[in-house]
């Protein structure tokens, strides 16, 4: 046992959870790497340069049309004097329909060019939108077809803004007009419907910053409620949109974990005992808690779901080693978590947060590093392979497969270097293995059952058979001779009543 844990094949580095600029904040692979500050910079850098190169393309390709349109006019204009050379006075008739011509052909030119320039701009996706607005005043259709829950956070949102007064009001004005505006881009993609509420955020951040004078408790705090009041309005909008493939990575996702339900607690060298009932129960809590995320519609919500996992998994382990758990231990235990909860849409909540939490939850604080982990996890689920389990290829083949299974293969090979094969700790497994052997034994009991039942028809039909022998023998063998006998009544001329009895007389004791 203790070869094995030294063969640990999930390992990772502290350093390797920050941002990969160093800046000290937790990184994301959704953002390559990097924390939502540094991403955010990178990416308006990329666009800023992306707009940049869009506008230098327009000005060539108006460059390269003024240069065609250039050198054709003047080979047009030069056939056209050689023809009318000879007639000066047609020639001057036919320059009227040429200049309405070479002026339509100027105005064609510019209104492409300018369609060009209008695609290029930044301001071109917003523009439409601007006039859809000024046309009508569209309410979000969720607005209308409010749920319970959205009622309720709408008004305690409301509650919680009385507190505030003046800003109170500004603030839920803002968040309004935010929503209205956000209902109406439905054809934006995710990225950029991400960027439009961090965008907020980050004003709404600033805002409150220069109105409670520094105090970043109090502007955290009325943060949570805009995030909650916000997302919950938007989640039907924003969460797995169409515009991506958010839906087909979780069905991926789920059947990889499916695939993969053979891999033991041994084979991820994880730090918990399930015999123990104070684990199991920490266990069961852990899998519910990241079940449970998929109900939540707030990303503060979903995180304090991770959040709530990741402490469970390290009470597990706590209690297990009589020790505080350390890091390497936590991301082996939260795989196996992961794997036995398979939990729904898993890569769309990652996403979902991802996308729209307030990004300082992500970049600090035990949030941002739990759900980090989760991340890693997530993608190392999808990359694990027989080196990360210490199998070897075939063996992870035969499993993948299903031709085999470690519970029955756990002595041979490599696992039988190892000393004997462990017991399965995991009580579901071990009252699965259990049902297993009953139904194997009842399979058997079952056939012996339907010979014994064949066997009593068989003897049932041939009964009246035997019995109707063994009459008709004993007939045979005694026969019935039935005497004449003759009957008389009592009460006849011939009968001998003195033979008959004395009648009964009463008698008399003295008491």
């Amino acid at each position: 046992m203790s070869q094995r844990t030294e063969r640990r094949g999930i390992h990772v580095d502290q350093s390797d959870l920050l941002c990969k600029k160093g800046c000290g904040y937790y990184g994301n692979a959704a953002w390559q790497g990097l924390c939502s500050k540094c991403w955010r910079e990178e990416y308006q850098r990329v666009r800023q340069k992306q707009i940049q190169d869009d506008w230098a393309l327009a000005e060539k390709l108006q460059r390269e049309e003024e240069a065609a349109y250039a050198s054709s006019h003047g080979a047009q204009t030069q056939s056209h004097s050689q023809s009318t050379a000879p007639q000066p006075l047609p020639g001057h008739a036919s320059m009227g329909p040429f200049s309405k011509f070479e002026e339509k052909k100027t105005n064609e030119k510019t209104r492409k060019v300018t369609t060009v320039k209008k695609f290029f701009s930044p301001s071109s996706r917003t523009a439409p939108k601007k006039e859809t607005q000024e046309g009508k005043t569209p309410s979000p259709s969720i607005s209308r077809h409010a749920s319970f829950e959205t009622d309720q956070v709408t008004k305690d949102f409301v509650e919680f803004l009385k507190n505030l007064q003046k800003p109170g009001r500004e603030i839920h004005k803002q968040c309004r007009a935010f929503i209205v505006n956000m209902s109406s881009k439905k054809d934006l993609s995710a990225d950029e419907l991400s960027e439009c509420v961090q965008d907020f955020y980050q004003n709404m951040a600033d805002r409150l910053m220069s109105h409670f004078k520094g105090s970043s408790d109090s502007v955290e705090q009325v943060m949570d409620q805009v995030e909650k009041y916000i997302m919950t309005r938007l989640y039907k909008s924003v969460f797995c949109p169409e515009t991506t493939d958010d839906e087909k990575k979780d069905l991926a996702t789920q059947k990889r974990i499916r695939a993969l339900h053979w891999v033991t607690i041994q084979m991820l060298c994880v730090s918990m005992d399930e015999e123990i009932p104070e684990v199991s129960e920490n266990v069961v809590k852990a899998i519910t808690d990241v079940i449970e995320m998929d109900s939540k519609r707030v990303p503060r919500d979903k995180l304090g779901c991770i959040t709530s996992c990741s402490k469970h998994i390290f009470s597990a382990i706590r209690i297990t080693k009589n020790e505080p758990a350390s890091a390497d231990d936590f991301l082996p235990a939260l795989i196996y978590i992961v794997l036995k909860a398979n939990p729904p849409r898993l890569q769309s909540n990652i996403q979902y947060i991802t996308r729209f939490c307030n990004p300082s939850r992500l970049m600090t604080g035990e949030d941002g590093y739990y759900f980090t982990n989760l991340c890693c996890a997530a993608a190392f689920i999808e990359k694990l392979d027989a080196q990360s389990l210490n199998l070897s290829p075939e063996e992870f083949e035969r499993y993948m497969s299903g031709q085999a299974s470690p519970r029955f293969n756990s002595t041979e090979a490599d696992w039988s270097q190892a000393g004997p094969a462990p017991a399965v700790t995991n009580p579901v497994l071990a009252q699965l293995n259990h049902n297993l052997e009953l139904l194997s034994g009842l399979s058997s009991r079952q056939e012996t059952l339907m010979e014994a039942a064949q066997s009593l028809q068989a003897d049932l039909l041939s009964w009246p058979e035997g019995i109707q022998r063994e009459v008709n023998d004993i007939l045979e063998k005694y026969p019935l001779e039935i005497l004449p006998r003759e009957v008389s009544a009592i009460d006849a001329n011939n009968m001998d009543n003195d033979n008959l009895p004395p009648p009964l007389t009463p008698q008399v004791f003295a008491g």
